[in-house]
């Protein structure tokens, strides 16, 4: 009977995460190994692309390029873990109940984004699943059929950190191209930090100024919504926003199927992990992608909620999960190197390099690369079992 290795999930994680557990056993012509990918569907969706208009294409098709690695697909979505059984329950999308058995699991169930008990949130939008994208397309785009109103041509955007900086400065493109060029489109963002951009430092705030002022984006600095309806948005200090679209962005937090995994977890839900990203304590169970708080380098730095650390943490996690069974050396996961690339709408982008965020390029120079990093980098290879392989080595450099 084979060995199994099921990942639950087919984000940045898992994906690389199977195509890396191929890779090594290609290299030792084993197959006495099985390779399951559990997820809702057969595809990797482009999540950091989810603030860009045309979202429902924003996804990449799984099925050919496991088929030509070796790789087994199940439709389904995870519910139970079970390690005394080394046993994953699921229910597929006509909601039948299955399980599936393990000898060795790769968590990589991803992250969400967090709705804390706001009165009235269930009003705002938010870009988290390309579902949830998709619904704030359509209603950007039904928003000409709408009386013409101040509150019509308004976008609150709740939350200044990375996603919401992006989602903001592209709004007022999206608006113009439905409500016209001459349209009076006003964008405002809420950050509860003291000042514009904070959450990401000192060195690329700058370059956030200057494009919001390009674009005419304002800010309201330490500030939190008190609640949100139909209308608009009130702020904590009883300030009222007039809007239309209102959109959430605020916190993510780890799968909840981390939960079900007994250790040590940080702010975010992360399960700890070691330096093989198996979870401590536990002898069959690996985390990765944005369930796994794991260390980067020796200088106190971990892996952000980002693709850029995924598709490493997935090539590290398949690698030495499959190395597990194989009795071979696994590989101590390292990635020093940290970029940032902040897209800023139409005025371009920023790049940084390092934990410290040196900024490289900007405008132009950094929009271009943006749009590479967008359009190419992070997505997964051709179905060339060859090349697809090749592509999922751990020691390739993500950044």
């Amino acid at each position: 009977m084979k060995q199994q290795i099921l990942i639950i999930g087919a984000g940045f994680g898992g994906v690389w995460s199977a195509l890396s557990a191929a890779r090594l056993l290609d290299q030792h012509d084993r197959n006495d190994v099985e390779i399951t990918v559990l997820a809702p569907q057969a595809e990797l969706r482009i999540r950091p692309r989810f603030y860009e208009p045309n979202v429902h294409n924003m996804k990449a098709p799984l099925n050919d390029l496991f088929d030509a690695v070796g790789v087994k697909f199940v439709q389904g979505s995870a519910e139970t873990i079970d390690e005394k059984n080394k046993q994953v329950g699921y229910s597929n999308v006509a909601g039948v109940q299955g399980t599936l058995s393990y000898d060795r699991l790769v968590l990589a169930a991803g992250s969400q984004l967090m709705r804390p008990p706001v009165q009235g949130l269930e009003h705002a939008f938010d870009v988290d699943t390309i579902e949830a994208a998709t619904e704030l397309e359509a209603h950007i785009n039904a928003l000409k059929d709408q009386p013409a109103s101040a509150a019509r041509n308004t976008v609150v955007v709740i939350g200044g950190g990375f996603t919401g900086i992006e989602t903001a400065t592209e709004m007022p493109t999206r608006l113009r191209a439905v409500l016209g060029e001459n349209a009076n489109i006003r964008v405002v963002v809420i950050e509860r930090g003291a000042k514009i951009g904070a959450a990401l430092g000192e060195g690329i705030s700058p370059s956030i100024v200057e494009a919001s002022e390009h674009m005419g984006l304002e800010w309201i600095v330490g500030a939190t919504a008190a609640s949100v309806d139909a209308g608009g948005v009130t702020l904590a200090d009883g300030q009222r926003i007039e809007a239309s679209t209102v959109i959430w962005t605020v916190g993510f937090r780890a799968s909840p199927l981390t939960e079900q995994v007994q250790g040590a977890r940080d702010h975010q839900g992360r399960l700890h992990v070691d330096q093989h990203l198996k979870v401590r304590g536990h002898a069959d169970v690996y985390a990765t992608g944005d369930t796994a708080y794991a260390a980067t380098d020796d200088k106190g730095n971990f892996a952000a909620m980002s693709c850029q650390h995924a598709i490493a943490l997935g090539r590290y996690a398949g690698n030495n999960v499959a190395a597990e069974l194989l009795g071979v050396e696994p590989m101590v996961y390292s990635q020093p190197k940290y970029v940032t690339c902040l897209d800023l709408g139409s005025w371009g982008a920023v790049y940084t390099e390092g934990w410290e965020r040196e900024v490289k390029l900007v405008k132009q120079e950094a929009k271009e690369l943006k749009s590479q990093i967008n359009s190419i980098w992070i997505y997964p290879p051709a179905a060339d079992r060859a090349a697809a392989l090749a592509a999922a080595d751990p020691s390739i450099p993500v950044a």
